[in-house]
């Protein structure tokens, strides 16, 4: 049970790692957690998989015995849970979702405050549920409460489209995304020509992850055939988004982050910038260039919306698809908002992704590779490559080890 308490959230295979007990204990143990920090409010939502609805009723039972009032929102995207803590003025809650792992995972992210908790905070979560300090309460109570349309006005509001019409391939992969995304983009005016836009938790075609390439291959086949302008792609539970262009090139969260960046940073100049340490090295050319002063920052999307808040950042990403817009939105990270973003910008203009893309210096890169690796072996492997390299050139720690060559 111990390895489904990872940094950013709870998250495993479900019967192995994960099971009804499991699910019980961790939505006691988090309801005396936010007991702790005076709410008893608690927001629950959960996403398209098998085990989901049922895992909400398990969770819903254990918020209630612990005196908690559950607003349930249903079956939602992680945005739409993070934009309903806004809307209701609710800081706490549980969405129960495995973002874009394979169909036999679930898990939980646990909202206390105006992020996601991390770290230590999950933890402490794991200890109160290890060691069952629970809270039994009266006045528990269950309420649901649809902010679907919502959401959906709020964005359609916030977003100016310009003169030209944009057509728009969009896959969700079957997750969830698939009951938002198309008639939110349709909504501003977008021509979308929709590929695995149907909830299926199966996730026939592919996992729901538009960071891999090997998941985008129909979308890029899709684009060419239509002759669309775009297209994008959604995780399983609507927090990250991949792009491909018009040639069916995928285009990379840090190549996304210069065209915000060249929308943003006219607008405010001198800000500061948080760039994730795996992007490329032209983002940061680019920050510079706009006069913006750029920050390499950790990876993981909880870390980066702590930094975002502590700092007043008006903007950021990560090269894995999550965005985060502050300038006219809430800070957290929302694929179909990006993609609203995106299709604004492309609306004001008369040329496609790869030309306004052109004049970008290209550093050759690979795709994340991930390998199987303990935490002590990581560490192990990231100490080594510095004591190797630093006598010879210049390395960034903020997050593992980024090598400086003088060639590029």
């Amino acid at each position: 049970m111990s390895t489904i308490y990872r940094q950013y959230d709870i998250r495993g295979v479900v019967g192995k790692d994960l099971g009804e007990e499991e699910v019980e204990r961790i939505s006691r143990a988090f309801a005396a957690y936010a007991f702790e920090h005076g709410q008893t409010k608690i927001l629950l939502g959960h996403d398209n998989r098998h085990s989901s609805p049922g895992f909400r009723d398990i969770a819903a039972q254990a918020l209630i015995e612990s005196g908690c009032q559950v607003i349930d929102l249903g079956m939602v995207i992680s945005p739409v849970f993070y934009f309903a803590s806004h809307h209701l003025n609710i800081p706490a809650g549980l969405m129960i979702t495995a973002s874009h792992n394979p169909s036999n995972y679930n898990g939980f992210k646990l909202l206390l405050g105006e992020s996601t908790i991390y770290g230590e905070q999950i933890q402490e979560i794991k200890r109160i549920a290890a060691s069952e300090l629970f809270r039994y309460a009266e006045g528990g109570s269950i309420a649901s409460q649809n902010v679907n349309q919502a959401y959906h006005d709020m964005i359609v509001k916030k977003i100016k489209m310009g003169p030209r019409r944009i057509r728009v391939v969009v896959d969700c992969g079957n997750g969830t995304a698939s009951v938002f995304a198309p008639q939110i983009l349709r909504s501003l005016g977008c021509e979308v020509l929709e590929l695995y836009c149907d909830s299926n938790p199966d996730y026939p075609h592919h996992h729901p992850d538009p960071v891999d390439p090997k998941n985008m291959t129909d979308l890029v086949q899709m684009v060419r055939d239509s002759q669309a302008d775009l297209g994008i792609g959604f995780d399983g539970d609507g927090d990250r988004l991949g792009v491909v262009d018009a040639k069916g090139n995928m285009i990379w969260g840090d190549m996304l982050m210069i065209l915000f960046w060249r929308e943003l940073l006219p607008r405010y100049p001198g800000s500061q910038a948080i760039v994730e340490v795996k992007c490329s090295q032209s983002l940061i050319d680019e920050i510079e260039r706009l006069g913006g002063k750029p920050l390499l920052y950790k990876t993981g999307h909880s870390l980066i919306k702590a930094k975002m808040k502590e700092i007043g950042a008006i903007f950021t990403g990560e090269m894995s698809g999550h965005m985060f817009f502050a300038d006219d939105y809430y800070g957290f990270d929302d694929a179909i908002y990006a993609a609203a973003r995106l299709l604004a910008l492309l609306s004001h203009q008369d040329k496609g992704l790869d030309e306004l893309l052109e004049d970008v210096p290209r550093y050759y890169s690979t795709p994340e590779i991930r390998l199987p690796s303990s935490d002590e072996a990581k560490f192990r492997q990231v100490e080594s490559v510095i004591q190797h390299f630093e006598p010879r050139y210049e390395i960034i720690k903020v997050d593992g080890a980024r090598i400086l060559f003088p060639q590029g």
